[in-house]
């Protein structure tokens, strides 16, 4: 069943609002509840583990803060352009169109933290952060922190003392840690 322009553009308007809506409060109550690098086992594979990324993915910072935060609001633009393109072309699937307006959502729902929360919250290093009024945050507009909290280590193991270079090192299958954005 093919949609119409319209419910596609109804789709991809509720996906964004919903997804946004759920990525921030989820951000919001790790950020209000927990301190940094603390952690609440859910499963043996499962955690929420506050994490605060000053970078890019996992937790790169190969550029300055205020160049990687103009960069995602570029980013953020040329996708909810691409996908307005794409909703009114019968030839995209609505399922591609999900796919690109929950990429838009996840940038989006990225980018708020990277504009808003340095100038919102407390410092989380050793504490609870704090909603705080605007500008007696931990930092600048356009300066704070990506919120991460989902970790999934689902098994680990220690390299052989004979293996070249990881010889001795433990290893853990996906230790990245992502915030509902990512997903």
């Amino acid at each position: 069943m093919m949609l119409t322009n319209k419910k596609r553009l109804t789709l991809s308007l509720a996906i964004l609002i919903l997804s946004i809506a759920a990525d921030q409060i989820i951000k919001f109550a790790v950020k209000l509840s927990m301190f940094k690098h603390e952690s609440i086992r859910v499963f043996d594979w499962f955690y929420i583990y506050f994490t605060e990324n000053r970078g890019m993915a996992f937790g790169m910072e190969l550029f300055d803060k205020l160049f990687l935060t103009s960069f995602r609001l570029v980013a953020v633009g040329f996708i909810a352009y691409y996908l307005s393109k794409i909703i009114s072309n019968a030839k995209f699937p609505t399922g591609y169109i999900v796919c690109i307006a929950l990429v838009l959502s996840g940038a989006i729902g990225n980018l708020i933290d990277s504009i808003f929360y340095g100038e919102i919250f407390t410092d989380s290093d050793g504490r609870v952060a704090e909603l705080v009024k605007w500008g007696s945050g931990y930092g600048e507009f356009l300066h704070g922190h990506v919120v991460d909290m989902f970790y999934f280590p689902l098994f680990g193991f220690d390299w052989p003392q004979w293996m070249p270079i990881v010889g001795g090192e433990h290893f853990i299958f996906f230790s990245p840690i992502f915030n509902f954005a990512d997903a």
